[in-house]
């Protein structure tokens, strides 16, 4: 089915609302939820509703839970985000981060301990509204392993995702790179589950090590399959970075099984933040944004329908489209959605009520 924006985000806030969030964290978690799918990564979209109701029905995820700064030592800022919903911790350590920068020029931020935060572009294009650059590294905690190393054969990582953003040139959009380190996401194989569809192929290996294309393979109780880490050696390689960056640096740990595995999602970030105007002129720099953007695209494309992009340029262009025709919303992620709000006291004719136009 397809749904507008507005239709989603109203139904997200109901239900989020009704499982004990405040009106305004009900309102940043369906936002960034309802803008993950607007930007075509319905992996990180309205479609993880149904696991955080779980959640915090198994209390390993927490409503109202703000950002605790435990350390401030000038152009370090570390945060704990005690178990609450990452879409609101992580912009508020963000927005605590960006401030700082205002007047030190560069941040390094650390946030440990926060569920799931989703989208890490979004915390990317938190920066790039500021007019600042950011880098961005996490780590996944609390789950079962999702990714094989290079040359292994059952999962030790997680997608552990990195994410670049540089704002602008004067004639050019923001470079938003926010990629994971696996070659897909566990939400797009989620998605292609519930599609009854097969994932590429060089994807995924069942539980003996050997490619397969079923993505039933990651969500098995036993026998599970694992991710490959995107481009062999080197994914493998940001794999391990993101795992001690984000884990050991923050001090919320890495993945290795002596840390406790209680079946959410918990999330710690590394981010640096830097201000671009203390180390060049700005307008410059915008020209030279513009130009090497420009050169970039401006390759003749090996097939005339394929253009050269630059990162973020999917995401602009999916944004443009589902604004104005919808959201597509698989059938089993419909019936998850709608079951996630009968759980905590939604029915379902006022979930499709709030989810119809007008």
């Amino acid at each position: 089915m397809v749904i507008q924006e507005a239709a989603l985000r109203q139904l997200s806030v109901a239900i989020l609302r009704h499982a004990g969030s405040s009106a305004d964290e009900a309102e940043v978690v369906a936002d960034h939820l309802v803008r993950s799918n607007l930007a075509g990564h319905d992996s990180h979209g309205v479609g993880m509703i149904p696991y955080y109701v779980r959640f915090l029905e198994q209390e390993l995820l927490w409503p109202n839970i703000p950002a605790h700064l435990v350390r401030d030592d000038g152009g370090i800022l570390m945060f704990d985000g005690g178990r609450g919903y990452g879409q609101r911790v992580a912009r508020e350590a963000m927005e605590a981060a960006i401030e700082r920068c205002r007047s030190t020029g560069v941040v390094l931020m650390t946030l440990r301990n926060s569920h799931h935060i989703g989208r890490v572009g979004t915390y990317g294009e938190q920066s790039i509204a500021a007019g600042f650059v950011s880098i961005h590294f996490v780590n996944v905690q609390d789950h079962p392993p999702l990714v094989a190393p290079f040359r292994g054969s059952d999962a030790r990582f997680g997608t552990n995702p990195v994410c670049i953003a540089v704002p602008g040139g004067p004639g050019t959009e923001p470079v938003l790179l926010d990629m994971a380190t696996s070659k897909i996401a566990l939400g797009k194989v989620r998605m292609h589950m519930n599609k009854g569809e097969t994932v590429s192929d060089g994807t995924l290996i069942d539980h003996r090590g050997q490619p397969t294309g079923d993505p039933n393979v990651m969500f098995r109780d036993t026998e599970r399959g694992a991710l490959l880490p995107t481009g062999d050696h080197k994914g493998y390689g940001l794999l391990l970075a993101c795992e001690l960056l984000a884990g050991a640096l923050s001090g919320g740990g890495t993945i290795q099984p002596e840390n406790p595995r209680l079946g959410a999602i918990v999330n710690n970030m590394l981010a640096i933040i830097i201000d671009p105007g203390r180390l060049v002129d700005l307008n410059w720099l915008g020209r030279e944004v513009d130009a090497m953007v420009g050169y970039a695209k401006g390759s003749l494309p090996a097939d005339p329908d394929a253009p050269v992009l630059v990162a973020g340029d999917p995401e602009r262009t999916a944004t443009r489209l589902r604004s104005v025709e919808g959201i597509m919303v698989d059938d089993t992620t419909w019936e998850e959605i709608l079951h996630a709000g009968e759980t905590v006291g939604l029915a379902r004719a006022e979930a499709a009520r709030l989810s119809t136009p007008g």
